[in-house]
């Protein structure tokens, strides 16, 4: 019997990156709007891509089962 194909949810593949080695990289909140009024310390930690904890990692590798 064939495989059945896994549809990929659309708002996480707009989100999430799986890297070579395996782990999920998101671009991290607050870099949008309003960037006048938003300290330059907390730009600049938003400006770092971020890396999904060990708990989150394999729901997210569920939603977006091709990239």
């Amino acid at each position: 019997m064939a495989k059945v194909k896994v549809k990929t949810h659309s708002g996480a593949k707009k989100r999430f990156k799986i890297t070579g080695s395996g782990k999920v990289k998101y671009q991290k909140t607050n870099k949008r709007h309003r960037l006048t009024q938003k300290d330059t310390k907390r730009k600049r930690i938003a400006r770092v891509a971020g890396v999904a904890g060990s708990a989150n990692a394999p729901t997210i590798k569920k939603l977006v089962p091709y990239l």
